[in-house]
């Protein structure tokens, strides 16, 4: 996570070592002194666009920033009534659940032939939420061992969002035999738990397979037919998708230096950014496409100003944004302005991949997790996700590598350790997400047959017992600003 007046956790390092055996999926990573506190202190020709003065791209980052801010006040009327929205006590942020995350249900309860049933017991029962509490899957596998028993078991006990991995350059190591059949035996399972799942990501250029041509007219059009095969093929099982990673800085060290780095170029970073976002819309027209991005700042606010059509409407449906914490927690009211400046583009915010260490160490010299930094990830992953799941822009949180055993960077960043046992920050979102922000509740239906009850938005089992024996049971989607009446039927 980068965000203004701190430093990138990350380590200045080169290629080094694998995480799967396969590729090295390791995210970019930048040294203290080149780390953007008000604009990028990179020159524009570092940045990968040439011929712009470095006084020209500051005039315009400020202009935007000046933009953002007058916008962003027009949308905080509370501000103005003198009400702070960044109070991250324990009772603002309850009280801003309860405001944002639950909701008033309206039950009927009907015989089969459409008679009321009256002073009946109606049970509600949450089934899953309508938030999105995610991680992402790269330990799956299809070994049949206790280990993997464990790591799906607690995963799924957990999460109703998975993150799958559709690196390029590691799901298609060759050329015209992408890895199909294992995404599928994935989504198979996911399907099966009730697991909703995302691709991650379409485009990104960090790394590259040895089979990519060097034509870049030809690598384009090569990234453009994965982008519509893997978009359009697995519409229905996968239909929420970060198109573009990290298109604020695509040229940086060495795992960016390669032909796919000279395409960015080639193509302009934003245009070709536009590009990929048009081939993966008409592959899927009705999937949720996100931009998605480490570096917080005004560099991210002035790409996603950019990416809309001809007519001005935005090219994403969501924005992600990356939260990766190896250094240490960023203090709550940082994240609730991230939130806040972000949530201005007027579409849902997408926590994609957050980072809490319980080990001491750095860049791959991370030590084993240990009692004191398990309490102190617990402790911070609680308090994180306490703030975002009070945040209304917020749909979605995924952490980043269910357990230790081959997690990125090495670290101890997992909600399991590397033998599957869980981990205190597991215990405490399992308690928050299964138990405190899950409803179980049951009321009396009037002389109407109807009963109300408030819950958290998400789907339901209702069941409903009269009186006289009789009985009625069905199930419910409940979505915030949806209609909340919903008849039960014996």
């Amino acid at each position: 996570m980068v965000l203004p007046g701190t430093h990138d956790p990350r380590q200045h390092a080169g290629a080094g070592g694998r995480r799967d055996g396969r590729v090295d999926r390791r995210r970019p990573i930048h040294s203290p002194d080149r780390f953007p506190v008000a604009h990028d202190a990179r020159p524009a020709s570092e940045a990968g666009e040439p011929g712009r003065l470095r006084a020209q791209q500051r005039t315009r980052e400020q202009s935007l920033v000046r933009r953002c801010r007058a916008v962003h006040r027009l949308h905080r009327p509370d501000r103005e009534k003198g009400e702070s929205m960044s109070d991250m006590s324990a009772a603002a942020m309850k009280a801003r659940v309860e405001e944002h995350r639950q909701g008033d249900l309206r039950l009927v309860a009907l015989t089969t032939d459409g008679k009321p049933i009256p002073n009946a017991t109606v049970r509600v029962e949450q089934t899953s939420h309508a938030f999105r509490f995610g991680c992402n899957l790269f330990g799956w596998s299809e070994d049949e061992s206790d280990v993997q028993a464990l790591y799906r078991e607690r995963f799924r006990a957990l999460h109703n969002f998975a993150t799958l991995g559709y690196y390029w350059w590691s799901y298609e190591p060759e050329q015209g035999k992408p890895r199909h059949a294992h995404a599928d035996k994935v989504l198979a399972w996911a399907d099966s738990v009730g697991i909703e799942c995302k691709g991650h990501p379409l485009v990104w250029n960090h790394n590259a397979a040895p089979w990519y041509p060097t034509d870049l007219a030809e690598l384009r059009r090569l990234s453009d037919e994965r982008v519509d095969d893997c978009v359009s093929r697995f519409a229905g099982a996968i239909d929420i998708w970060d198109v573009v990673n990290e298109a604020t800085d695509p040229f940086r060290g060495k795992n960016f230096d390669n032909v796919f780095g000279d395409a960015w170029r080639e193509y302009g970073r934003v245009e070709f950014t536009k590009h990929c976002f048009g081939i993966a819309r008409r592959a899927n027209p009705d999937a949720t496409l996100l931009i998605n991005d480490y570096r917080l700042g005004e560099d991210y606010e002035q790409l996603i100003e950019e990416l809309v059509d001809g007519d001005g409407k935005p090219l994403y449906d969501a924005i992600g944004l990356q939260t990766h914490q190896h250094g240490g927690a960023t203090p709550l009211d940082r994240v609730w302005d991230t939130c806040e400046r972000h949530s201005r583009f007027g579409v849902p915010l997408h926590f994609t991949e957050t980072t809490f260490v319980s080990g001491p160490g750095k860049w791959e010299e991370w030590q084993e997790t240990t009692p004191e930094g398990e309490a102190q990830q617990a402790e911070d992953a609680e308090a994180f996700y306490r703030a975002l799941f009070s945040h209304p822009a917020v749909e979605a949180l995924t952490w980043w590598d269910f357990s230790d055993l081959n997690a990125w960077q090495r670290a101890p960043s997992g909600l399991l350790r590397k033998d599957m046992s869980p981990k205190p920050a597991y215990d405490r979102l399992t308690r928050l997400v299964n138990e405190e922000w899950r409803t179980t509740t049951q009321a009396q239906s009037d002389e109407n047959g109807v009963a109300t009850a408030r819950g958290f938005y998400g789907d339901y089992d209702v069941t409903v017992t009269g009186t006289n024996g009789t009985r009625a049971a069905g199930s419910l989607s409940f979505r915030k600003g949806d209609d909340a009446t919903f008849e039960i039927r014996g």
